[in-house]
């Protein structure tokens, strides 16, 4: 098979992984708005479009570059058809079952699978794997909900008396409505710049090399593919997890929907764009935890106890598919490997 007929495969299938994270992830900015009735699904979906793509292009290339180089030296074509089908696959599994996986996990599970398979195959050493940038993805993966559950607890719990007050009058309620508009604004945002990389990262030395493009063009070209791909899955097949994450894990109203957005698009901005500066990548965390995560901090500040008793079966499941998600992905992704290599028969 020609390289570049694998290119154009591996494409579409970034872009099919594209779409599986809009499906699974739609729910992480537009889940408060929608769960609180502030927006109905389509104006969510409408704001989350202008704000995938918007982060996607401005802040894409943070993440973009620690999938795609990070944690394997170079990510070669073979590779990067086997990243995204295995945690294509997986995600679009989730999906269907309207369960809230990280996309994250996927991606960086079907890397790691990867990399294993290219030590297996002699073609890498273990020493060549980046564990230090891997250790601190995982770090984060712990941090950022712990955060967003911290964050969004403290900060109802600091906020509910006033926002109660607002919640009575109609000036009030119009007021936290604009904020909730603009959480979520900020929060796809934040989303299109964390988790475009998802979708796209492992084809930055593949689009360089067969394409020809400097990385910043090409961080570019994909982070724009990705944002498409995104805004097609969340209108197209998003609804299932919307509606998991928006009305099964707590009743929200106005005021905790406003925190608990507020909360999920900070962590994930700060996530992205903190480590940016410091150590010059941005961190893919699952902007799913964070706005779970979120979600579950002001159930407990509203409810207490109670909110666990009423929503265990579903907080359970959810950590059970996120728990399921980096072993399932690392190993298709190094048995995808295997068998794409040895279709192929270069690369």
């Amino acid at each position: 098979m020609e390289p570049l007929v694998l290119v154009i495969i591996g494409y579409c299938l970034a872009f099919f992984m594209a779409v599986n994270i809009g499906g699974n992830d739609a729910a992480n900015p537009v889940d408060t708005a929608v769960g609180s009735g502030v927006l109905t699904v389509r104006q969510a979906l409408a704001l989350f479009s202008i704000g995938v793509f918007a982060g996607a292009l401005l802040q894409g290339s943070f993440v973009i570059k620690t999938i795609g180089k990070g944690i394997v030296p170079t990510i070669p074509l073979a590779g990067a058809v086997a990243t995204v089908l295995a945690a294509g696959s997986w995600v679009l599994i989730a999906t269907l079952k309207g369960m809230p996986i990280s996309t994250t996990q996927s991606i960086v599970g079907g890397v790691i699978g990867v990399g294993l398979g290219m030590v297996l195959k002699g073609e890498l050493s273990l020493g060549d794997l980046n564990f230090s940038v891997l250790s601190n993805i995982v770090l984060s993966w712990i941090i950022s909900p712990l955060s967003a559950i911290l964050l969004s607890l403290s900060l109802y719990t600091v906020l509910q008396k006033r926002l109660t007050m607002l919640e009575t009058t109609p000036g009030g309620r119009r007021a936290i409505k604009i904020l909730m508009i603009l959480t979520l604004l900020f929060s796809a945002y934040s989303f299109g710049a964390n988790d475009v990389a998802n979708a796209t990262g492992v084809y930055l030395f593949v689009t360089s090399k067969y394409l020809g493009l400097p990385d910043a063009h090409t961080m570019l070209v994909l982070a724009s593919m990705g944002a498409a791909g995104i805004v097609v899955g969340g209108w197209s097949i998003g609804r299932k997890v919307i509606d998991t994450v928006a009305y099964k894990i707590t009743k929200l109203d106005y005021g905790s929907g406003v925190v608990a957005e507020a909360s999920n698009s900070l962590t994930v901005w700060l996530f992205t764009t903190i480590p940016s500066w410091l150590i010059g990548y941005g961190m893919p965390i699952s902007t799913t935890h964070a706005s779970v995560s979120s979600i579950i901090g002001v159930g407990f500040a509203k409810y207490g106890r109670k909110w666990f008793q009423s929503s265990k079966s579903v907080v359970l499941k959810i950590v059970f598919s996120w728990l399921l998600t980096l072993p399932i992905t690392i190993i298709i992704g190094a048995i995808l490997y295997h068998i794409i290599g040895l279709l192929v028969g270069v690369i």
